[in-house]
């Protein structure tokens, strides 16, 4: 499963988060894979997609996370390609052109 983790940082302060990640890495455990991320422009979140099959992985990984003043909150998500596949049968015909 896809989740997209938004991350808040305290005070839009990202430093001490840059720290912790070049001392000691993601700290991901195992069958929890990061996907990609993007930063916004002020600071104030961060927007990481993660990929696993059991949601604890990412609540043991958010508390190798605890003391950094970073607000956690995750939400499962899918592929718009895939959503479409789900919603196509209900779309029902496309009228004239």
């Amino acid at each position: 499963m896809l989740f997209m983790v938004i991350e808040t940082f305290a005070d839009n302060d990202v430093v001490p988060v840059y720290q912790r990640l070049r001392e000691q890495g993601r700290a991901l455990p195992e069958g929890l894979e990061y996907v990609d991320s993007w930063i916004e422009a002020s600071f104030a979140h961060c927007f990481q997609l993660m990929r696993c099959d059991d949601a604890r992985l990412l609540q043991e990984w958010v508390l190798q996370w605890r003391g950094t003043g970073v607000h956690f909150e995750i939400v499962p998500v899918v592929p718009s390609s895939e959503t479409r596949a789900v919603v196509e049968p209900y779309l029902g015909t496309p009228g004239p052109g």
